[in-house]
C-alpha cells in the first residue's frame, strides 16, 4: 500500500495526504460532512461555479500547511516531525465546526460560534483517537509554545486565508482574488518564535490583502449573495417561531432535534455534537422544499423566493436609509402583504454588514527587514489597507 493518498485538486493539482493520523481524519464521518458543506453558502445565485466544499477548501489548507513547514525548515526552523503532523492536523480540521451553508446560519441553528464547535468536535475527536490530536489541539487554541505553528492555523496570514482567496476566487471567476500564494509561502520565516515576512515579500502580501478586502464587497458580501442569505435567515427564523408555537412539524429529524434543544447556563456541547455532526446542506434544502406549501404565507413566500430565485430587493450604501425611505417601504409592504399575514412588517430587514482588510496592532503581520530588523506590516506599506472597516447599510424588502 502507498505511504499517502493523492487528491486531484483542481486549484493545487495532486495534493498528498499521508497515512497514518492525517488520513483517518479525511477518513472520519464528521470530515467527510464537509462534502456536504458549501464554502460559499449561497453564491452561487451570484457567481454559479461557487459550489466548492468545506472539504475542498480543508485539503487545500493542509496542503499549504505542508508546503510551508517544509519551505520554514529549509530556513533551519526547527520543526518537529510531530507537530508537522498536528499543525496539518489542526488546519485540516480548523473548519469542521461549520454548519449548513456555512457561515450564512451561524448562530441561527445553534448559539456558538463555529470555531468554538470546531474546538468542541475536535476535542471529541481526539478522545475517540485515544488522544492523539493532543498536540493539533494545542496548536489550534494557540497554547502551544511555538506560537508561529498557530499563526499558520489561524492569523492574518494564515493558511486558511491564503487558500480561501485561491481557492474562491477560481471557482467564482473574480480574478480580483487571485493572489502570488506561492512567493508569499516562500517569503516567511520565523523569528523569535512569531511568523515574519522577508521583506522582499512586502508587494506581495500588498496584493494579498487588496485582493481580501475586494473579494468581500465583491463576492462574500455582493448584495445580492446578502440578499439570497437574509432571505434564508428569515426562514429560519420563522420556521423556529412557527415550531415552538406548535403550528408547524419540522421535516427534517435531526433539524427537529435541535429546534428543540435549549443550551445549559453552561456552555456543554453533550449530545449536541452527534446531532450537530449529522446535519448538512442537504437537510436545509429539504426544510425549504418542505415548506413551500406550508400554510404559513410568510414561509411559503420565502421558500418559494429561495428556490426560484424570486430574490428580495437590495439597497447597500455607506449610508443609512432615512426614516422618509424606510416609511415608504412600510407602508407598501402594508398595502401589499398586510391582507395575507399580520406580520408583514418582517419582510423589512436593516442592518450594517462590515469588512476588515487588515487589523493593526500587536498581531498584524511583522516585516523582516534585510538588517534583521522586525517592523510591523503597518509601518512599511504604502499601500491603501489602513482604513479600518468597510461599513455598509442594507435595506431589504420584496420587490
Amino acid at each position: 500500500m502507498a505511504p499517502h493518498k493523492i487528491f486531484n485538486d483542481p486549484v493545487y493539482g495532486f495534493v498528498t495526504v499521508p497515512r497514518g493520523l492525517l488520513m483517518e481524519l479525511v477518513e472520519h464521518p464528521w470530515f467527510q460532512r464537509l462534502r456536504r458543506i458549501r464554502q460559499l453558502g449561497m453564491t452561487d445565485f451570484v457567481y454559479p461555479g461557487a459550489l466548492h466544499t468545506r472539504f475542498q477548501h480543508a485539503l487545500g489548507a493542509m496542503h499549504l500547511m505542508q508546503q510551508t513547514v517544509a519551505i520554514l525548515r529549509s530556513k533551519e526552523v526547527e520543526i518537529t516531525d510531530e507537530e508537522a503532523e498536528a499543525a496539518q492536523a489542526a488546519i485540516l480540521l480548523h473548519d469542521i465546526g461549520h454548519g449548513p451553508f456555512s457561515h450564512v446560519l451561524e448562530g441561527i441553528l445553534l448559539p456558538w460560534h463555529h470555531e468554538v464547535l470546531s474546538r468542541w468536535i475536535m476535542s471529541e475527536m481526539n478522545r475517540q483517537m485515544d488522544h492523539r490530536l493532543t498536540l493539533a489541539l494545542e496548536i489550534f487554541e494557540g497554547s502551544h509554545p511555538k506560537r508561529f505553528l498557530h499563526q499558520l492555523v489561524s492569523g492574518q496570514l494564515d493558511m486558511d486565508r491564503v487558500d480561501y482567496l485561491n481557492r474562491d476566487s477560481f471557482f467564482t471567476g473574480v480574478h480580483e482574488g487571485v493572489i502570488g500564494y506561492d512567493r508569499i509561502l516562500k517569503m516567511l520565516h520565523v523569528v523569535d518564535n512569531r511568523l515574519v515576512v522577508e521583506e522582499k515579500g512586502v508587494y506581495s502580501i500588498e496584493k494579498f490583502l487588496i485582493a481580501r478586502r475586494l473579494m468581500y464587497w465583491q463576492v462574500y458580501l455582493h448584495k445580492t449573495v446578502l440578499v439570497a442569505e437574509k432571505m434564508l435567515v428569515l426562514f429560519f427564523r420563522r420556521l423556529a417561531r412557527l415550531y415552538r408555537e406548535e403550528r408547524l412539524r419540522i421535516a427534517s429529524p435531526v433539524l427537529e432535534k435541535l429546534m428543540d434543544y435549549r443550551p445549559a447556563a453552561t456552555a456543554d456541547p453533550g449530545d449536541i455534537l452527534l446531532l450537530f455532526t449529522r446535519l448538512d446542506d442537504h437537510d436545509i434544502m429539504q426544510e425549504v422544499k418542505a415548506q413551500k406549501d406550508a400554510d404559513d404565507f410568510l414561509l411559503r413566500f420565502l421558500a418559494d423566493g429561495l428556490l426560484n430565485r424570486r430574490l428580495f430587493r437590495i439597497r447597500l450604501d455607506r449610508h443609512p436609509p432615512s426614516a422618509e425611505e424606510l416609511e415608504t417601504v412600510r407602508e407598501d409592504l402594508q398595502h401589499r402583504f398586510a391582507h395575507l399575514t399580520p406580520d408583514f412588517a418582517d419582510l423589512l430587514l436593516t442592518g450594517t454588514e462590515e469588512s476588515h482588510a487588515y487589523l493593526e496592532g500587536e498581531d498584524e503581520i511583522r516585516i523582516l527587514r534585510k538588517n534583521g530588523e522586525v517592523i510591523r506590516f503597518s509601518e512599511e506599506t504604502d499601500a491603501p489597507i489602513r482604513e479600518g472597516a468597510t461599513r455598509k447599510h442594507y435595506l431589504i424588502h420584496p420587490r
